[in-house]
């Protein structure tokens, strides 16, 4: 659609030039115990990347701790960087940023990007499955990504082997991206690297982890909630029930995106994870007119948390001190749902966050999957 392409020529025009405090964010981002919700909550408290870095230390001061924030030569010298990579920085906040992705509590502050950044701007559906793919669930994959792109989906997968793979090879022509565990740089497996080359020529490449950056086990389910955010739905066409394809399902379903399965057979120990899922609730996929159905049926963009710094209010009241006791007699080493923390308290959300922060900040809070959190 004409409005699709003039998006798309404004974010080309956009990404000629960093955002001015680029460095700052980098900054802020990599500094140790910075996560994306935390560095969402900064910004949101102080206005700026640079004034929260500058806020930092005396905040941690006040729980005994010394906090070392990131070089500013280092951030440099990740920027020199990016031309020789062939890469564009996306942060959080910016119109490049995918507006999808940062409708998630937990959206990456910035990521790495090699290619067409313009299949940001289109609709998605994420395709995932085993890395030990049968022969059938190969050929099944690389038709239903073919008619999806050519149906006008972007394909999104993490670029493993089996599915994965199968899924980026089919979706070339028509446009895809691959979320890569590690570095934006570093192909993984080994054997992708061709592959990930290709895409990056005529797809898209995305990394949350830095440059030269080897992938390691805890970034995958981090990988994993960036492909199901990038996409409205996630379609599972191989996967056991503990598999990482079940994570990513999870997370969709979280995210309130669509959740597909293809069927298997039960003695087909690949297939046990989808037919749980479609045991649980998810569409049955049986070709891509089941999941151009099941998308059509979402009403408009999920109604989801933002976590643009734009989006966060402006708090007030930040340090008093009843407040703070009230949230502390709340807490204990047993993980809460921080809405729970809310509800109990009878404090405002914003005033409950800031809380939550300062004790992160001064070492005594530690955040856990599903908005909870306990005294660490």
């Amino acid at each position: 659609p004409p409005a699709r392409r003039h998006r798309a020529a404004d974010r080309a025009e956009s990404q000629v030039t960093l955002p001015a405090d680029a460095a700052a964010r980098l900054r802020l981002i990599r500094t140790e115990s910075i996560g994306p919700v935390t560095y969402a909550q900064l910004i949101a408290r102080f206005g700026s990347a640079q004034a929260a870095l500058d806020a930092l230390p005396d905040l941690a001061r006040r729980g005994g701790r010394r906090l070392a924030l990131w070089p500013a030569d280092a951030a440099e010298a990740e920027l020199a960087a990016l031309p020789a990579l062939g890469a564009r920085l996306l942060f959080i906040g910016t119109p490049d940023y995918p507006a999808l992705l940062a409708r998630s509590e937990t959206a990456p502050p910035v990521l790495y990007a090699r290619g067409r950044t313009e299949l940001l701007d289109q609709p998605a559906v994420a395709i995932v499955g085993a890395r030990n793919a049968s022969a059938a669930g190969t050929r099944f994959t690389r038709q239903l990504a073919i008619d999806l792109g050519e149906a006008g989906q972007v394909i999104v997968s993490g670029l493993a082997r089996g599915i994965d793979a199968a899924a980026h090879a089919a979706a070339l022509p028509t446009g895809t991206i691959a979320v890569v565990a590690g570095g934006a740089d570093v192909a993984y497996p080994p054997e992708h690297a061709d592959l990930m080359a290709r895409i990056a020529e005529s797809g898209l490449v995305v990394a949350e982890q830095p440059p030269g950056i080897e992938p390691q086990a805890r970034h995958f389910p981090r990988r994993n909630r960036i492909i199901a955010g990038l996409a409205a739905g996630t379609v599972v066409v191989e996967g056991a029930a503990k598999s990482g394809s079940l994570i990513t399902a999870r997370i969709a379903a979280d995210l309130g995106r669509e959740v597909m399965a293809v069927p298997g057979s039960p003695l087909d120990p690949r297939s046990t994870g989808c037919n749980l899922l479609i045991r649980e609730g998810a569409t049955l996929v049986q070709g891509a007119a089941d999941v151009l159905e099941a998308l059509h049926t979402l009403s408009g963009q999920p109604d989801l948390p933002m976590a643009l710094a734009e989006a966060l209010p402006a708090p007030a009241l930040f340090t008093a001190p009843d407040a703070r006791a009230a949230v502390l007699a709340l807490l204990s080493p047993t993980p809460v749902p921080v809405d729970e923390l809310v509800r109990q308290s009878g404090l405002p959300s914003a005033q409950v966050a800031s809380v939550l922060l300062d004790l992160e900040l001064e070492g005594a809070l530690l955040r856990h999957a599903g908005a909870r959190v306990a005294l660490g």
